[in-house]
């Protein structure tokens, strides 16, 4: 059975909310597209850490990062994806560069609910750190007295839970800040900003760093 819950809890919500690439993508999908694409990455990120919560819990994680062929082709995928989307952001940052002080920005083309899904999925995935604490951190958390496997999954549906609540809000709270994030200034700031963060993880993740 998974003991010390409460813990576990306060340990997801902390490492949800340390800054990183799900939060650069977050803030980037709430400004680009709104609610809809914003829910949709949140549902692929959860996807990812349930995917390795599981495959931790079959022992199927822990031979992925003792391969290195396999592990570097996930960990240049991972890296791949946060470097398309830091350069899409930096783009757009270009291409509002012209814009004139108070001119109304044009409307940002949405972004597909299954290309959000995929983004928030990708990201997860190729997150290393998310392999390491499903395959160090979450076991520390159950007991051999019982159903080691079904405990095992338990947690990870945990943590990718939590991690839903946190960006729910993360992302709430940065859609109820659209009227001062939508000025031209300030969203070609927070673009390039958050373009630099996505392309500086892209390129660690790639990196092993």
């Amino acid at each position: 059975m998974p003991i010390h819950l409460p813990l576990f809890l306060v340990t997801t919500w902390l490492l949800a909310m340390l800054p990183g690439a799900g939060q650069a993508l977050m803030i980037r999908q709430t400004l680009e597209g709104g609610a809809r694409p914003a829910r949709a990455t949140i549902a692929g990120n959860a996807t990812g850490l349930l995917v390795w919560s599981t495959a931790a819990a079959v022992g199927l994680s822990a031979v992925l990062l003792a391969n290195p062929h396999a592990y570097l082709a996930l960990r240049l995928a991972g890296g791949a994806v946060l470097l398309v989307l830091g350069v899409k952001t930096l783009r757009a940052a270009v291409r509002r560069s012209g814009e004139e002080p108070g001119q109304d920005l044009p409307a940002a083309r949405p972004t597909g609910s299954w290309g959000a899904y995929g983004a928030g999925l990708g990201t997860a995935l190729g997150n290393p750190k998310a392999g390491v604490f499903a395959v160090s951190v979450l076991p520390q958390f159950v007991t051999t007295d019982g159903p080691v496997l079904l405990s095992s999954i338990a947690l990870g549906a945990l943590w990718a839970l939590v991690n839903v609540c946190w960006y729910a809000l993360f992302t709430w709270a940065v859609g109820r800040g659209r009227d001062l994030v939508t000025r031209p200034a300030v969203r070609r700031a927070l673009n390039i900003v958050t373009g630099v963060v996505l392309c500086g993880l892209g390129a660690a993740v790639a990196g092993g760093v």
